[in-house]
């Protein structure tokens, strides 16, 4: 499913963001609206399946120029990892889950999106969502070091309160920063495409169809 193929000026802010199937993902229209007021630019959306059965992509694409869902490999000749990693900026995946961490730092690519980061030669930055169970685990912590040690930006989560329905308890869990604060912390690593000419002609070649 591929909807809004708008067309993006050359030289403006491009960003891709990757949802990965955490109900945090419901929250993910007000996160793009505090983007687009504090950068600017366009949002392209890649949404796992599970993401989408929390958070419908007809709804997504209210907020984003252009939504990307689904992994049925009739799609990816239109919208591939290359590609998609071509016409952008910066990658965000928001929110993260342990899974789609352990796939990015095993190199591991079931999905068009863990595709997409294993294609990335652009900044990717991963906002983790999970319960503090799992985030205390040796193997997420492992996948979390070897992420940081290839490159990527693993942004500390914050820890805060929520109801939890099936024990009925209130678990203190590592969630998402603020929408404000992840803005800023994609500011400060958005390289402007001006500084590499090779995918500033990449990106001149898709802009005029080439």
């Amino acid at each position: 499913m591929v909807t809004d193929q708008t067309a993006v000026p050359v030289g403006g802010k491009r960003i891709l963001i990757g949802a990965s199937g955490s109900a945090a993902v419901m929250m993910l229209p007000m996160y793009i609206g505090a983007l687009r007021s504090a950068l600017g630019g366009t949002y392209t959306v890649i949404m796992t399946h599970t993401a989408s059965t929390f958070l419908p992509p007809h709804t997504v694409e209210l907020v984003a120029e252009r939504v990307v869902g689904g992994d049925s490999p009739a799609d990816w000749a239109q919208d591939n990892h290359a590609r998609l990693v071509a016409e952008h900026d910066i990658l965000v995946v928001l929110p993260a889950t342990a899974h789609m961490l352990s796939q990015a730092a095993t190199g591991a690519a079931p999905n068009r999106l863990s595709a997409v980061i294993l294609a990335a030669n652009l900044p990717v930055l991963f906002f983790p969502v999970m319960n503090a169970d799992m985030w205390n685990k040796a193997a997420v912590k492992r996948n979390i070091a070897q992420l940081r040690e290839d490159g990527y930006h693993v942004n500390e989560p914050v820890w805060a309160d929520r109801y939890d329905v099936g024990s009925g308890t209130v678990l203190h869990d590592p969630t998402l920063p603020p929408p404000p604060v992840v803005a800023q912390v994609v500011g400060e690593n958005l390289r402007p495409f001006s500084a590499d000419p090779v995918r500033e002609a990449d990106r001149e070649r898709l802009h005029l169809g080439g």
